[in-house]
């Protein structure tokens, strides 16, 4: 896999297929950043497990107190690994706290299956955000992959075509999650634990897949990122050069 911090060369002006090794150069590229932003395969271990540990340990014995300390503790246990292995700790802590207000709400109602609506609230919520943004012309994914290609908001003003690219993604985020809700909802009132549970760990992984490919497409194909960073770097190592040369000058 390319490196993000591999400069993508597609020139968004040359003609369809001009430069197959370039063009295989940024889908890497891309590929990467959305590994990185998103958590890749370990992101998505994480993400499931301590939700498959509780509708497990809950389908067997019905003990929602078990099945709520065993999802703490793996989620406990999932951070404690990336910690002691120096990793990146945003995917596994966000799981932790994902599972901390789940546990707390069924605690607090006595119903097991509460243990899933603080996340389902979350995914209705972050669908709206994704679709809201779209249409204010800020799209979500934008913000988020923006500072991973080093690009930050320039594709905002300078970058029309990456801005038309994150604003798809966004969409297909928002709609792919809105689906998924319309499924999960009707479940949590209708279903018991063990199948809102089974059914919602399901669908974990291929909604995300499925939005994280269709992004992939879109900016695969939309042009290269514009590096903010290398651009200050250049202005800074100019303003440096001009003081030198202006130095020299004023020392003959």
């Amino acid at each position: 896999m390319t490196s993000i911090d591999k400069p993508a060369t597609t020139d968004p002006h040359a003609p369809e297929g001009a430069d197959p090794q370039t063009d295989a150069d940024a889908k890497a590229v891309t590929e990467a950043a959305l590994f990185e932003a998103f958590g890749g395969v370990r992101g998505m271990v994480e993400t499931v497990v301590p939700g498959l540990l509780f509708v497990t340990i809950y389908t067997i014995n019905k003990d929602l107190h078990a099945a709520a300390i065993a999802a703490v503790a793996v989620s406990l246990l999932l951070v404690a690994v990336r910690l002691i292995r120096r990793d990146t700790v945003k995917h596994a802590f966000s799981g932790v706290f994902g599972v901390a207000f789940g546990v707390v709400f069924a605690m607090m109602t006595g119903e097991a299956k509460d243990f899933y609506l603080p996340g389902m609230v979350y995914t209705l919520g972050l669908a709206v955000a994704y679709i809201a943004t779209s249409v204010a012309g800020v799209p979500l994914i934008g913000l988020i992959l923006g500072p991973v290609f080093k690009e930050n908001l320039s594709w905002r003003t300078r970058n029309p075509g990456r801005k038309s690219a994150y604003t798809k993604a966004s969409y297909a985020w928002g709609f792919i999650l809105l689906a998924k809700c319309a499924i999960l909802f009707p479940l949590y009132w209708w279903a018991d634990t063990e199948q809102l549970g089974w059914v919602l760990v399901s669908l974990k992984i291929p909604p995300f897949l499925l939005a994280v490919y269709l992004t992939w497409l879109f900016l695969a194909k939309a042009p290269a990122p514009i590096d903010v960073f290398a651009e200050m770097e250049a202005a800074e190592e100019a303003e440096r050069a001009e003081k030198a040369e202006r130095a020299a000058r004023e020392q003959q």
